[in-house]
């Protein structure tokens, strides 16, 4: 009884000082054929070396084995080697393999050599019984993992229902889609051939599939398997970093061939398809105006924001919400939604409620145009950071609303930066257009006065960082000229493009964000006070080609299914839209696709009496007062057209 009790003593001493993991069923079964493989490796060493009699002759071989077993098991605690996967087993596993045998033999010899001097211990028994080891510890795992693989590829090739697809792109994000896709055989997906862009890379073979040309061989590739009847339903891009342009001609080759272009979402760790990345989805317009990818310092933007208090205004918008999503990934301490559109506002604090219900959030219904109210938010929110998004951005719509645009995009900006500065916000960031420079609409016009008050804020080094960023049109926000082809499209047309000749720059929302928490990131360890962050937009994009974009993905003929009308320049619109004034010329950072642009700057106190001028005029409904205040600060101002005016229409075909 007493040795009972002292035996399960001492084993609850010992067993909480081992791994917990060791004891589930599978890893612990691992771990005893591990050691057991050390046994037979140093055993089997003695036979290679000296002959089976050996173990006759010197029967304390077996004690020197079960040494050396001893030894491999505490290596094995250390190492982790029970706990691999045997399917999933990699060049990784290789390593901690070697890894594991080398501690074993560097640790076993000098406790052997203490114990017997290393008598009857032949000078090369130590590496044979390493290389011994590590074939027992290798040859199964590969064995297995092998097994499984031609498991899985033979469902993989023999599903009848399988889809062949070509993919495009022979690189390491080829080789994980394809093993993803023999790991998972229901997705659906059978790979049969791919095309490259480099050239050194045709005639050979990844995971079993052939590279079979170039991307311009796309034709030829199609009617070779068609000949042998392995023709594709599909052509799948899986290289990301492909051009616009050389999605939009491999788009064409495909419809030519009448396949459809399809593409796995773009994802951070290509190691790791889930069963949804592994369906394709159709080309987007974002595809066809892509550029490479900007290297980012995630880092440092998640370090920004990681356990601080941030408030963003206008956080139901296009921008507003998709920084709160970006935001609250990197970890945020406690989040404020502040709009003044309900049920945005109520849409994007669902979302974060479902998605991060663990999350510190307010969530609050405020008007930026209300200076108390913005103070009172400020003080109870006690913000470290502020991203200022709010604003009226359909140019318009101001433009027949003037007195409205001004008091949201430049006073309501006034109000959030004062608040910001008399509550000690660490920064604000200012989300800014390219209409703010030379502006012929009363919205760019706003805004660019909502750049000079930050900037004269920025200037007096009060506390507060004040941080502008300024970008051009974002693709498929709300009222966008995308969103109005995909409504116009659907109504069977036509496609309404003001002017043939109209350009604008275009960037995805979910870029535009990055670029954002990344200026903003990059401004607070700058000494650029008074100056504005611009993100590199590429270059412009002529609307009338992006309506033929949209209807050659739509699937439709110009002129056929739907035409395009010329309907005229709307009230404010400029031609071609400008990312710098020709005073500010761009200063590059240490950042890509991050320039600097150093515009004019105004007195703080001469822009702070204007602004309240400004109010004035504009809560007294005085629009033509409130729009000579404007051209005082704002004296490149030059509106184009007129409210009202009726274009003349024209038919493209």
């Amino acid at each position: 009884m007493v040795v009972k009790s002292a035996m399960t003593s001492i084993s609850s001493r010992f067993r909480p000082r081992l791994p917990r993991s060791l004891f589930q069923p599978r890893n612990f079964a691992v771990y005893l054929y591990d050691i057991f493989a050390a046994f037979v490796a140093f055993a089997g060493a003695f036979i290679l070396r000296l002959g089976a009699e050996a173990l006759l002759e010197a029967p304390d071989i077996l004690a020197m084995a079960g040494g050396f077993a001893f030894v491999a098991a505490i290596a094995y605690l250390y190492t982790g080697l029970y706990r691999h996967v045997w399917e999933y087993v990699s060049a990784k596993d290789a390593v901690n393999i070697l890894r594991t045998a080398t501690i074993t033999v560097l640790v076993f010899l000098p406790a052997w050599f203490f114990a017997t001097r290393l008598e009857n211990l032949p000078r090369s028994l130590p590496f044979l019984g390493w290389i011994m080891m590590v074939m027992l510890l290798a040859g199964p795992r590969l064995v297995y993992r092998q097994t499984r693989r031609r498991y899985h590829h033979s469902l993989f090739t023999k599903s009848p229902n399988a889809t062949p697809v070509l993919l495009v792109g022979a690189g390491p994000e080829a080789e994980h889609f394809i093993r993803a896709l023999e790991r998972q055989p229901n997705a659906g997906y059978r790979a049969i051939g791919m095309v490259t862009a480099r050239p050194e890379r045709v005639g050979q073979v990844i995971q079993g599939v052939d590279v079979l040309g170039r991307d311009g061989d796309l034709p030829r590739v199609v009617a070779e398997l068609e000949r042998k009847g392995q023709r594709p339903e599909k052509v799948v891009l899986v290289r990301p970093d492909i051009s616009g342009p050389e999605v939009q001609k491999l788009l064409e080759m495909s419809e030519q061939l009448g396949l459809t272009l399809a593409r796995v979402p773009i994802s951070t760790d290509v190691h790791a398809y889930d069963g949804a990345d592994l369906k394709p989805r159709p080309i987007a317009l974002a595809d066809l105006l892509g550029r490479p990818q900007t290297r980012l310092d995630r880092a440092a933007m998640t370090s920004m924001v990681q356990g601080r208090r941030v408030l963003i205004t206008g956080a139901g918008g296009s921008i507003g919400s998709e920084l709160v999503r970006q935001i609250c990934a990197a970890g945020v301490g406690h989040l404020s939604l502040v709009d003044f559109g309900e049920f945005n506002l109520y849409t994007i604090d669902l979302e974060v409620r479902e998605k991060y219900p663990t999350l510190s959030c307010a969530t609050v219904l405020a008007d930026v145009r209300d200076a108390d109210r913005m103070r009172d938010v400020i003080t109870r929110e006690k913000p470290d950071l502020v991203f200022h998004a709010a604003a009226l951005k359909h140019v318009p719509m101001v433009e027949m609303n003037p007195v409205e645009g001004l008091m949201t995009n430049a006073i309501g900006t006034r109000n959030v930066a004062a608040a910001c500065a008399a509550g000690g916000v660490k920064a604000m960031v200012l989300i800014s257009t390219d209409k703010a420079v030379n502006p012929s609409n009363v919205m760019g016009a706003a805004k660019r006065l909502a750049e000079i008050y930050c900037q004269a804020e920025d200037l007096r080094r009060a506390g507060t960082r004040f941080i502008t960023v300024r970008f051009g049109n974002v693709l498929g926000s709300t009222g966008s000229v995308v969103s109005l082809f995909q409504r116009q499209l659907e109504a069977g047309g036509p496609l309404t493009v003001t002017h043939p000749e109209v350009e604008r720059y275009f960037m995805t929302v979910r870029e535009a964000v990055e670029l954002v928490l990344q200026a903003a990131a990059l401004g607070q360890g700058r000494n650029d006070e008074g100056a504005i962050y611009v993100l590199d937009m590429g270059e412009r994009v002529k609307i009338i080609d992006l309506a033929h974009q949209m209807i050659h993905l739509a699937g439709k003929m110009l002129g056929r299914d739907i035409d395009i009308k010329i309907v005229g320049l709307r009230p404010g619109e400029k031609l071609k839209e400008e990312l710098f004034h020709g005073e500010e010329p761009a200063v590059g950072t240490d950042m890509a696709g991050i320039l600097i642009a150093r515009p004019r700057t105004v007195d703080h106190a001469v822009a702070a009496a204007r602004l309240s001028a400004l109010e004035d005029a504009c809560r007294n409904r005085d629009e033509s007062k409130a729009l000579g205040i404007v051209t005082e600060l704002v004296p490149e101002l030059r509106r184009a057209g007129a409210p009202g005016a009726k274009p003349q229409l024209k038919i493209v075909k």
